[in-house]
């Protein structure tokens, strides 16, 4: 399993994914979620990926294909919206799932992929999409800026107390860490290194690609002092007076 967040602010974009897969527990291995496609000063994609590992670099792999400069037909390096790189995205989910789908389900393996795909392209806003296993996606807007897939529920509750339009990438990015923390505390499919990146509005260029391993400084900050103020300030709570 895996686990992924993306953020949609005013000032910008904020991706992580960790990077664990688990078939087993004797099948522990670590494979990269995060692709991104950086053309400066025309478009940055990002493109996160959860479920089956296979499926995902099936798709991964598709979209690549489909990029050259001989080729005419659409890709993602020459869409003009992030909606149309969303459609393409949704069209190599449905192509895999047209050619591996039956095969998968003669082994029992579920078609489950979910995507993020997150960006800016020249001539309009960074915009957010969470794409589904049947190829449809929802875009992120100003009430919903944040997506998660994956195992996303122990790290919810801290991204819906914190995360707003307005919030700052660094701020976004400190939560989104803790939001991964929890989930590695509570889940044992989902761990290190990590891929964070930022994205600031109208740089057409990625800022920064950090990748956190169990030596990153301040991920061992954010893990020790997180869970020691969460319990200073549960242990100032008063109890119940029944």
């Amino acid at each position: 399993m895996t686990y992924c967040i993306g953020i949609l602010l005013d000032e910008g974009l904020v991706f992580l994914s960790d990077s664990r897969t688990n078939a087993g527990m004797d099948q522990i291995n670590t494979f990269r979620k995060m692709t991104f496609w950086d053309v400066p000063a025309d478009r940055v994609l990002v493109l996160l990926t959860a479920g089956n590992l296979a499926i995902g670099q099936g798709i991964v792999n598709v979209l690549k294909a489909k990029i050259s400069p001989d080729k005419s037909a659409p890709h993602l390096l020459n869409v003009t919206s992030l909606f149309d790189a969303a459609t393409l995205v949704g069209e190599a989910v449905r192509e895999v799932h047209h050619r591996d789908a039956e095969s998968l389900k003669e082994f029992g393996v579920e078609f489950n992929p979910t995507l993020i795909l997150g960006g800016q392209i020249a001539g309009e806003s960074p915009r957010l999409f969470t794409i589904y296993s049947a190829g449809n996606f929802i875009e992120a807007t100003r009430d919903t800026p944040y997506f998660q897939i994956g195992e996303a529920k122990y790290g919810k509750p801290i991204l819906d107390r914190v995360i707003r339009s307005g919030v700052g990438l660094d701020e976004a990015a400190k939560c989104a860490l803790i939001s991964m923390d929890s989930t590695i505390r509570s889940n044992l499919s989902v761990g290190l290194p990590l891929d964070l990146l930022y994205y600031r509005k109208d740089a057409l260029q990625v800022q920064q690609h950090v990748s956190i391993d169990q030596h990153n400084l301040y991920f061992e900050m954010i893990r020790s002092r997180w869970g020691e103020q969460l319990r200073r300030v549960f242990q100032e709570l008063p109890n119940p007076q029944w």
